[in-house]
């Protein structure tokens, strides 16, 4: 799924991965509305973009199926490349920092 964005005529004029204060209609990745501003752009590979619309949500998945798998014992940690290895904890770093400085910011409203 995705957010839009719309001028005032109703016409999609953005998309993107998030909600925002003007982004909370959602729509498919395939939805005929998308695929015509997808065309329209200057950029003739739809699905190209639709991939690379939808990697982070994917990328996130991989990294949770991974985070089960060695929860249950199912693979070892250690048994990935190392460049894996890395990548996965970089990740898990940049979250928890993410989320760190997310509830600072909650504290600050409180």
């Amino acid at each position: 799924m995705v957010y839009i964005e719309r001028n005032n005529d109703g016409a999609i004029i953005a998309i993107h991965d998030k909600p925002g204060t003007n982004l909370t209609e959602k729509k498919s990745l395939i939805d005929d509305e998308i695929l015509e501003f997808l065309n329209t752009g200057n950029d003739t590979d739809v699905y190209s973009n639709l991939l690379s619309l939808s990697d982070i949500g994917i990328i996130r998945i991989v990294e949770d199926l991974i985070n089960l798998l060695v929860k249950k014992n199912i693979i070892h940690f250690t048994e990935l490349p190392h460049d894996a290895q890395d990548k996965l904890i970089n990740r898990k770093q940049l979250r928890n920092e993410l989320s760190k400085s997310i509830l600072l910011e909650s504290d600050d409203i409180l």
